[in-house]
């Protein structure tokens, strides 16, 4: 049974160790993040993207080591598991349950980036059809960045023209616009991990935003779906 989607960042600066400077102006996209994963009952299902199709056992540790800095995380309370490569969706849904308390169990089912819209849309059915299966309630974590391009200082170089792109798939996750999601370009980092919310939710009860912003040019959204 599907009870609420939550939709945060791909950031690897949510984990304040590797913000550094930065981690005390990024306070408000993480009090976001934590806000819309209090919404999840204990189990999560994180769906992201990657560069295979990858599904990841909750009893299965990580660590961010690549991107600067041995800070482990896990899958689940007390796993004693020696970190694995993981993708970057997994890391930060590993870091989230941690950091927002610890209790939560979370599998993750991680997407190829080279889906198209109709794939992508139906491995969302799919995973509904498997959430809907399960007699107990099961959150979903969706984790994914907008466009690189947003500002001079944007990872991806500026592109002006991507604002209004930014801001149109802004404004399709704030009110659960998953037909619009469907029609995202191929610029959009999160696309196939936004793409697979359209076919799991395709018209949600309610629909809401707790953040959207651009820090360092890269577009993140934080928000809650209910089924």
């Amino acid at each position: 049974m599907l009870s609420a989607i939550a939709i945060i960042p791909s950031a690897p600066v949510l984990v304040p160790e590797l913000a550094g400077g930065a981690a005390a102006e990024l306070t408000g996209l993480r009090d976001a993040v934590f806000s819309a994963v209090a919404e999840l009952p204990p189990r999560w299902i994180a769906v992201g993207v990657a560069d295979t199709d990858t599904v990841v056992d909750p009893q299965t540790a990580g660590t961010f080591a690549g991107y600067g800095l041995d800070v482990r995380v896990t899958l689940a309370p007390d796993v004693d598991a020696a970190p694995t490569r993981l993708p970057l969706c997994a890391l930060i849904a590993g870091w989230v349950r941690g950091a927002a308390g610890g209790a939560a169990t979370a599998e993750v089912r991680a997407y190829a980036a080279d889906h198209d819209s109709d794939a992508a849309v139906r491995h969302g059915r799919q995973l509904r059809a498997l959430v809907d299966e399960a007699a107990d309630p099961i959150g979903v974590l969706v984790v994914g960045d907008g466009l690189n391009t947003l500002t001079p200082s944007a990872p991806g170089g500026h592109e002006p023209d991507s604002v209004p792109v930014q801001a149109d798939l802004d404004d399709a996750l704030a009110a659960g616009d998953a037909a619009a999601l469907t029609r995202l370009p191929g610029a959009v980092i999160g696309r196939v991990a936004y793409q697979v919310l359209a076919g799991l939710a395709e018209a949600p009860r309610s629909a809401g935003e707790l953040y959207r912003g651009a820090p360092y040019g890269v577009g993140y959204f934080v928000g809650v779906w209910k089924p």
